[in-house]
């Protein structure tokens, strides 16, 4: 279990290449498969978010992985009729495989490297919002969703 961002700067800094994903868990995303819920389409390796930092991103990696971990759908924020699933965010290694219906990178030769604490996101939540105006990039996101809606 991962407690701090800090834990996740040393990961990236000992090797590149780490991922982040929300779900029930690997053994699980291994017992259900990946496929695409739209098309029903099987997709090559597991949706995750990438945590290196862009080339172009040149602020502390520390503000990128917050920015990461914020996008996530948080276990408080993923109920499903009214009952919420064991969802949860977890860090992986792997080789990238494509990219799936929304953008996200698929991975696969998956390596699970820890599970992250709820309190882990609300450090990440803190540092993004300290540091940037995150309302304005959610306002952002929900003109674009809604225009491609």
């Amino acid at each position: 279990m991962l407690y701090q961002l800090s834990e996740i700067e040393r990961l990236l800094d000992d090797e590149p290449g780490l991922y982040v994903r929300f779900s029930a868990g690997f053994a699980a995303d291994l017992e259900s498969g990946s496929v695409d819920a739209e098309s029903g389409l099987p997709l090559p390796g597991l949706a995750a978010h990438p945590l290196d930092p862009e080339e172009w991103w040149t602020l502390p990696s520390r503000e990128w992985v917050a920015r990461q971990l914020t996008r996530l759908p948080a276990p408080r924020h993923a109920p499903k009729d009214g009952v919420r699933p064991e969802r949860f965010a977890w860090l992986l290694r792997g080789r990238p495989a494509g990219h799936g219906p929304e953008g996200e990178v698929l991975v696969t030769d998956i390596e699970v490297v820890g599970r992250l604490a709820e309190c882990l996101i609300e450090q990440a939540d803190r540092v993004w919002g300290e540091r940037f105006d995150a309302e304005l990039g959610r306002r952002e996101a929900e003109l674009v969703s809604v225009a491609h809606a």
